[in-house]
């Protein structure tokens, strides 16, 4: 699926997609190196630590598939392809930790292979990548279990 990769990111939820019962929609990837020892992940932008690349589904955009593949440009500069649909995975936050800016969520996760990594992109400016081992990313994905879901789903080397 060939897109225009933009020079900047989103911004807003004017356009967002929501759910049945008012929850956001967020699409996100699981970007694999190509022998699948490794998954890229990208620092958090609000909180620190590291997260997989996601966000929101936009009116604008035909499919989930699409939103996640903008948002691994944006969030980790990575150009991908869509190898697995991991499903959805329900929000595992408790009501403490929702907030106006991060809203209850229903994430759509895909397992990519990494076409390409760019040296600039929309978020360089705010989020490091690293590639991990599954045991590293495991670590790291601890405090958002929806995420290390969909780190398990994947065909990731354990």
């Amino acid at each position: 699926m060939a897109q225009k990769l933009a020079s900047t990111a989103r911004t807003g939820r004017d356009n967002q997609r929501y759910g049945a019962h008012g929850e956001r929609l967020v699409a996100g990837v699981v970007p694999l190196s190509s022998d699948k020892k490794k998954v890229l992940l990208i620092q958090s932008a609000r909180r620190g630590g590291w997260v997989l690349p996601k966000g929101g589904w936009e009116t604008d955009e035909g499919t989930a598939e699409e939103a996640a593949c903008r948002e691994a440009w944006e969030e980790a500069g990575i150009e991908c392809k869509i190898q697995r649909d991991l499903g959805k995975i329900p929000d595992k936050r408790s009501p403490e930790q929702l907030t106006a800016h991060a809203p209850k969520a229903i994430f759509q996760f895909y397992e990519v292979s990494v076409e390409k990594e760019a040296t600039q992109w929309p978020e360089k400016h705010k989020r490091g990548r690293q590639w991990m081992s599954y045991q590293e990313a495991k670590d790291a994905l601890a405090p958002r279990p929806e995420l290390l879901d969909a780190l398990n789903k994947s065909s990731i080397v354990r």
